[in-house]
């Protein structure tokens, strides 16, 4: 069935596979290897058939999507694209996740491994001598997860006209917001998963050596990232080390942060950890459990009823190695 001959429709949103892999399988993008739309997905091919352009300046305007019954039926998933696109863009979670894992369901019970000394690694075991044991099993609670989104209000009059290319960096935006609050809820999962507390030399000071000695407690791991407030993340900048001209070249330049001890810094206001730093070995700490995609309010949106349409991703977190988590107060 060639491209331009496919019938969308609504149901297409309401399949368990979501709207792209439901149009991918009613027109295979392996059919078009070799001919000028290889490189476009079935949603990109189907912005073609009905010449709708989203990017540059010069872009459609929103009313294009419904010139036609079919083409209305593209709305929605362009509104989650551009959504996502906000979320890829903003993406500081990769700086903590360990993996990611989809589901289909609301429920999740993550997996964690006990063992004596709480770390995976190969022993040396003499003949006949007990081999240490890393018990893998489920774990008692549910991993919680929490939707997360912007409720989009404004009538298809006020918008109709809008160039899709601006309408994208406003959609963006709320892609933004939505991955600011996961990366609150990731820091809030890191912060009650019970880690070790480092304590710092002097408690009403933050020094070098404090740093030092938070990276130092890490062993067997690395302390690959470094999560604070903005409060504590201006202690760190503020200390001679990082003030140093030759240490500090990169972020005078181009604002990019200093690393310390080759830790990536990662700022998150608004969590629960308040002014205490986490350090973690982003490899071992943290799963993240996504129900699905991104989601509209597809009736609506299809309908042109804009004025109250959700736009949601539902996410949780769950701690993989308590050791490869550390707590020290800034």
């Amino acid at each position: 069935m060639a491209f331009d001959n496919i019938q969308l429709e609504k149901g297409l949103y309401t399949t368990s596979k979501g709207f792209t892999k439901s149009l991918e399988e009613l027109d295979p993008s392996e059919n078009y290897v070799g001919t000028e739309l290889e490189g476009l997905d079935a949603y990109q091919r189907q912005l073609k058939r009905f010449n709708i352009k989203v990017t540059g300046h010069d872009s459609d305007t929103v009313e294009k999507f419904f010139a036609t019954t079919s083409s209305s039926v593209l709305f929605p998933e362009y509104v989650s694209r551009a959504v996502r696109t906000g979320i890829e863009q903003s993406d500081a979670l990769s700086k903590l996740v360990a993996t990611t894992t989809k589901i289909d369901s609301l429920d999740y019970r993550a997996i964690e491994v006990k063992s004596n000394d709480d770390e995976i690694g190969l022993a040396n075991v003499g003949e006949g001598a007990f081999i240490p044991e890393a018990v893998i099993k489920t774990k008692s609670n549910l991993t919680k997860l929490t939707k997360r989104g912007r409720m989009l209000v404004a009538s298809y009059e006020a918008i109709k006209f809008q160039r899709l290319d601006l309408f994208t960096v406003m959609l963006s935006q709320i892609g933004a917001s939505i991955a600011r609050d996961q990366l609150i809820d990731a820091c809030n999962a890191l912060n009650s998963c019970g880690g070790e507390t480092v304590t710092k030399d002097d408690p009403s000071d933050l020094t070098y050596e404090d740093i030092v000695k938070l990276w130092n407690a890490f062993s067997p791991y690395n302390m690959n990232t470094l999560i604070c407030s903005g409060d504590v993340l201006k202690k760190l900048l503020s200390m001679s080390e990082f003030r140093d001209s030759n240490a500090g070249l990169n972020f005078h330049a181009t604002g990019s942060l200093i690393t310390p001890l080759g830790a990536e810094l990662v700022r998150v206001d608004g969590s629960d950890n308040g002014d205490t730093m986490i350090g973690i070995d982003s490899r071992y700490a943290l799963e993240k459990v996504q129900a699905g995609e991104v989601t509209t309010d597809f009736d609506k949106l299809i309908d042109r009823q804009l004025e109250r349409a959700a736009v949601t991703e539902i996410s949780g977190f769950s701690p993989i190695f308590n050791s490869a988590v550390k707590y020290m107060a800034g």
